[in-house]
């Protein structure tokens, strides 16, 4: 299947991605894979999204499609993938469009991940992190800490990521309704979405997530 995965953040795209690419034998492409590989490995197209982010400017869509277009061309995606991060905004979308076309083959379906926006606030703004070790992440309120402010695991630091504050978490949601949130109506004009609520635990959503897809094939 090819797939393309949108929600807003905090809906927990990369940990469903993760479990529907494994599930569907498909590889897992995310934007922040795309840059981090390109960038390290010293690519025409990492040295020119490089120079942008040193910059502090925006790498632009066409850097981020060329990543996107060389990602999906390789072997392991040639019998489907799952997107996560890409398309960003319509512009992208077209452009995805345009590639698929070429290949001559098609999206199956656009799995839109629905969370109400202060659920997203609540489970961001939530976050915290340890200062010794960032892998020891505890919540506020699904998983606290057994001490206030302390990490079980190590006893360090928990502090809250400027990121994850909840006017920067707002913030992002703001960008995600103006820039990301169009390319649901532009697929559904093509009707591609299939859409389901990421609430509940993991588990329950990837199975939700899966049933759906099948439907969505079968019909």
């Amino acid at each position: 299947m090819r797939i393309v995965l949108v929600g807003p953040p905090g809906a927990g795209k990369g940990t469903q991605a993760a479990y529907l690419a494994k599930n569907l034998s498909i590889p897992h492409i995310s934007t922040g894979d795309l840059f981090r590989a390109n960038i390290s490995q010293g690519t025409a197209l990492g040295k020119q999204a490089r120079a942008y982010m040193d910059a502090g400017q925006l790498v632009p869509d066409e850097v981020t499609i060329g990543m996107a277009k060389d990602r999906m061309s390789q072997e392991d995606a040639e019998n489907g993938f799952l997107l996560d991060g890409f398309p960003r905004n319509v512009g992208q979308a077209e452009a995805l469009d345009v590639m698929l076309k070429d290949e001559g083959v098609k999206l199956d379906a656009v799995l839109d991940l629905e969370v109400p926006e202060e659920e997203v606030v609540k489970r961001i703004a939530g976050r915290r992190i340890c200062r010794n070790d960032s892998a020891h992440v505890f919540h506020a309120t699904y998983n606290p800490p057994k001490t206030e402010g302390v990490c079980d695991a190590c006893g360090g630091e928990l502090y809250q990521r400027d990121d994850d504050s909840e006017e920067t978490v707002r913030t992002r949601l703001e960008v995600y309704h103006s820039q990301t949130e169009p390319i649901i109506d532009y697929y559904r004009s093509q009707d591609l979405v299939v859409t389901i609520s990421a609430l509940g635990k993991v588990t329950d959503v990837t199975e939700r997530a899966m049933a759906a897809l099948k439907q969505s094939a079968d019909s």
